[in-house]
């Protein structure tokens, strides 16, 4: 199932004006492509965490400091963007370089692939006992853990691979650092709803745009189709509709991050089908209609803008920005080096439109 838009009220807003909101998850590649996607970021979020799962991976603080400057370099002058770095934890890892890049300003947090779980993670976690000095300097410095949770056994279902997690993994982690800042990244199910919701302040959630708006049957609904595949993969209806609930909930505990990961089609229409949805560039057109639906737009800013900085203990962007009540057709697909990529939401109509930013 994909949702559908509904027919606003005669009394709902025709624009909002809300602080500029920031990504608080996602992958803008290398090379040729961090060039022709990095902007599609840019425009709409004042800052971005940045996934280090790249070939190699960003295990050390000088390959986050050059990774950096390779993204501002391919950042638009007219964009006020500011790309947030994290280190990719291995088996081996050494915590001594984890705070150092840290305390340099270099480092804004760790991400957590469990080996084999998603692209570019054969580097991960084999066993979680293994970073315990990380996890441990982490906890005493108030560095954050960023936790893509999924275990990856082949006997266990791919659709209960998040679940099983929190059991196994999870929930060991909370209790052996009870107060290790930790973030549950693109949920998918109630299980992670309910886990984070009933877990202390140190604990909170990214939801993706792309969980909100459809369930597992739209990946087979016709035929196979690649373009909704991503993982962690989109799970049943009740969990769909359990992701909005809390994203438009009000919680501080939930926040935006897009997962955005572009994948050319021929990529994505291949025997292999890579894992990824590229919504960034009507990322918060899509946010928007959702929170639209649920009655819920008066949420849409903390979602948002709020709640991540106040996790990171940042300081909100000062920038404004505008969304108009006003359809937008977003393009079947997209001209991207010299291949064409399929957005999220590619040949539909969205109700409400970026506009801009505000200084």
């Amino acid at each position: 199932m994909i949702s559908k838009l509904r027919k606003s009220a005669k009394n709902t807003p025709t624009h909002l004006t809300i602080t500029q909101p920031d990504d608080w998850h996602v992958h803008v590649r290398d090379s040729e492509m961090l060039a022709a996607v990095v902007n599609f970021t840019a425009r709409q979020f004042g800052r971005a965490i940045i996934m280090p799962n790249l070939a190699p991976p960003i295990t050390s603080a000088q390959a986050a400091r050059e990774y950096r400057t390779r993204i501002l370099a391919a950042v638009d002058e007219k964009h006020d963007f500011t790309p947030l770095m994290t280190c990719y934890l291995t088996d081996n890892i050494d915590p001594k370089e984890i705070e150092a890049g840290f305390a340099q300003g270099v480092f804004t947090a760790c991400k957590l692939y469990p080996a084999g779980a998603t692209t570019n993670s054969d580097h991960g976690v084999t066993d979680i006992q293994n970073i315990y000095p990380v996890l441990e300097t982490m906890q005493r410095i108030g560095m954050p853990l960023l936790i893509h949770g999924e275990v990856t056994d082949a006997d266990i279902d791919i659709f209960d691979r998040e679940a099983v997690f929190i059991e196994r993994v999870m929930s060991k982690i909370i209790k052996d650092f009870p107060a290790l800042k930790t973030v549950f990244e693109h949920i998918t199910t109630k299980q992670a709803v309910d886990f984070v919701q009933e877990s202390g302040a140190n604990i909170a959630a990214t939801i993706t745009p792309h969980h909100l708006v459809y369930n597992r049957s739209a990946i087979f609904a016709g035929g196979i189709n690649p373009h909704l595949y991503c993982l962690p993969i989109a799970k049943r209806e009740l969990h769909r509709l359990a992701l909005r609930k809390a994203a438009t909930s009000g919680s501080s505990k939930f926040f935006l991050g897009t997962d955005s990961a572009p994948h050319s089609v021929e990529a994505k229409q291949s025997a292999c089908g890579c894992a990824g949805v590229f919504n960034a560039p009507y990322a918060l057109e899509s946010y928007a209609a959702t929170f639209d639906q649920e009655n819920a737009l008066d949420k849409l800013e903390g979602f948002a803008s709020l709640h991540g900085p106040h996790f990171y203990g940042l300081e909100p962007n000062k920038c404004k920005i505008v969304l108009e009540r006003t359809n937008i057709e977003i393009p079947k697909t997209l001209d991207i080096m010299d291949t064409q990529i399929i957005p999220f939401h590619g040949g539909e109509v969205l109700g409400w439109t970026f506009t801009g930013i505000l200084s």
